[in-house]
């Protein structure tokens, strides 16, 4: 079998589709000028349980501050000071996958997998799907499945599929299932719950079943295309990789001892970082540490110097660049509409939108009202401080239970996050990936409609079984 690691010294092919940091500034240069056209407003904060909300009752608007021509440049210097905390995590994370990756035990893994799955790849498939997605659902992985790309991709394109497989298969998998669905995840449903003053991860018995329904969607779609592309290579797409990078698979590959004992510490480390957020509350400070840590000791093993160990990670870190800096260019657009003071004025206006609808819908538009503000805040948990607050009392008023209207946050924090541009974590993963985004678009807005209409009907579900406790 071909090496693997002899992809990574193939010139690349050119890559059609607007670039990531071209859309994002395009999108920068927009919201620059809505500060001139749309009023500036704001609602007043209040601390509740350790945490700044929005008082629902005291918008009023301000003195506008439309962004001038120089801030928008210093803005972008601001939103990778906001995101300095995310970005510096990913640069942690790929020098430690860099480490990782030298020791050739992940090498010999997708060998060994290749070898194992050859002809059952629609097996390997549901069963990666389902990691990431418990991941997702279950501890609020985001951010820190980005490493897993450069793992997946190599595996998916080894068993002669491409490499936006491997890519859905995290991305899909981690944020459109896991996420989306919140069974336990902390970051959205917990949150939400919180400000709407609900038993902390109730209605549980509801999330799992939307957690089912996302994810058989979700393995029905990508199988669905990695059929076509095993059928015929040429509908495949490969990002930055080539067609030509799928190897030959051996059937009697063999792990060395000391890649094995290797990879139990790199599993070793996975259940040390469930097991950290769920009990210790570890967030992406200890989990780039335990993952640094877990990369030292598995190079320790496999023998190498401390230079290579050095090397290593210089190198990891240096191919995360491109996607640790788009996480700055999406904060740029968060910094752009808070200081033109647009945020507030759009969710009051929207807000008010909603509370007209009829009853039957309800919370159909919360969920829409959701979906779209997601495009100006993509964070799971600043989106939920900053509408839930409005949203407890709106339902409330409506006939629309607190549970249904934390159930709407999170499908429209969470399914959008797959087709917006302003999602750090989305952006990142493709550049890493090497795939543009209008291709991403392209394939995966017929899955982004499927799974709209079925938040739709369990939404519907969920208003007519009067979804509690309250």
């Amino acid at each position: 079998m071909a090496n693997l690691q002899e992809n990574q010294n193939i010139e690349e092919p050119k890559i059609k589709g607007i670039n990531a940091f071209v859309l994002m500034f395009i999108i920068i240069l927009v919201m620059s000028v809505l500060t001139y056209i749309i009023p500036a407003g704001q609602y007043d904060r209040v601390e509740i349980n350790g945490r700044m909300v929005v008082d629902p009752e005291s918008f009023h608007y301000i003195d506008s501050s439309p962004v001038g021509f120089l801030e928008i440049f210093n803005s972008v210097h601001l939103g990778m000071l906001e995101g300095a905390s995310i970005i510096l995590f990913v640069f942690l994370f790929g020098g430690a996958l860099g480490i990782m990756q030298k020791t050739g035990a992940i090498d010999s893994f997708i060998k060994v997998m290749a070898s194992r799955f050859g002809k059952k790849e629609y097996v390997l498939i549901p069963i990666l799907i389902l990691i990431f997605a418990s991941l997702g659902t279950l501890i609020g992985s985001a951010e820190d499945t980005l490493v897993y790309i450069s793992i997946i991709i190599p595996l998916t394109m080894a068993l002669g599929m491409d490499a936006i497989t491997g890519f859905a298969i995290v991305m899909l998998g981690t944020l459109a299932t896991g996420f989306t669905s919140g069974i336990t995840n902390p970051f959205n449903i917990g949150v939400a719950q919180t400000i709407a003053e609900l038993p902390i991860y109730s209605g549980m018995s509801y999330r799992i079943i939307v957690f089912v329904v996302f994810y058989l969607l979700t393995v029905i779609y990508i199988i669905r295309h990695a059929k076509k592309v095993k059928e015929d290579p040429a509908k495949g797409i490969y990002g930055k990789f080539k067609r030509e990078d799928t190897v030959e698979l051996s059937l009697d590959f063999k792990m060395s001892g000391r890649h094995l004992l290797a990879l139990l510490v790199l599993l070793a480390n996975f259940v040390a970082l469930i097991v950290g957020v769920i009990k210790f509350q570890w967030y992406i400070s200890e989990i780039g540490g335990v993952f640094l840590l877990s990369s030292i000791i598995m190079s320790v093993i496999c023998k190498m110097s401390p230079n290579q160990m050095a090397e290593g990670f210089i190198s990891g870190a240096r191919d995360m660049v491109e996607g640790a800096l788009i996480i700055g260019f999406a904060q740029t657009i968060l910094v752009i509409t808070t200081s033109g003071g647009l945020i507030d004025t759009i969710l009051h206006f929207v807000a008010n939108a909603v509370s007209v609808l009829p009853a039957s819908i309800n919370a159909v538009g919360m969920f829409l009202l959701q979906l779209c503000l997601n495009f100006l805040v993509p964070s799971g948990s600043g989106q939920a401080a900053l509408t839930m607050p409005i949203m407890t009392p709106l339902a409330d008023l409506i006939g629309v239970t607190r549970q249904t209207a934390v159930l709407a946050f999170q499908f429209g924090d969470g399914i959008s996050n797959m087709v917006i541009p302003t999602s750090g974590v989305l952006l990142a993963g493709l550049a890493i990936a090497g795939i543009p985004f209008s291709k991403w678009f392209k394939w995966v807005f017929p899955y982004f409609v499927i799974q709209t209409t079925l938040a739709i009907m369990l939404l519907i579900i969920a208003h007519v079984m009067n979804y509690g406790p309250f």
